[in-house]
């Protein structure tokens, strides 16, 4: 499953973040923002038109765009 495709309040734990060529800078600018490999996340709210969404983890909110959401793939608990 994707972190795009939680649900508001669904909480989840990454399992990885995937990588391609053509998104190594996205991937990388997520690591640094915290999101590795068995942190807990949790969708807080969507924007009107579904994109970005915020999440919560580590005790602080992000918003993203839909399109690296998709990135992380997660499991949910």
């Amino acid at each position: 499953m994707r972190a795009s495709e939680l649900k508001i309040g669904q909480k989840a734990k990454i399992e990885k973040i995937s990588e391609t060529s053509a998104n190594k800078k996205e991937r990388l600018r997520l690591l640094e923002l915290g999101f590795v490999r068995g942190t807990e996340i949790s969708v807080v709210r969507r924007a009107p038109f579904g994109d970005p969404i915020e999440l919560s983890l580590r005790g602080y909110n992000i918003a993203l765009r839909c399109a690296d959401a998709a990135m992380i793939e997660v499991k949910s608990i």
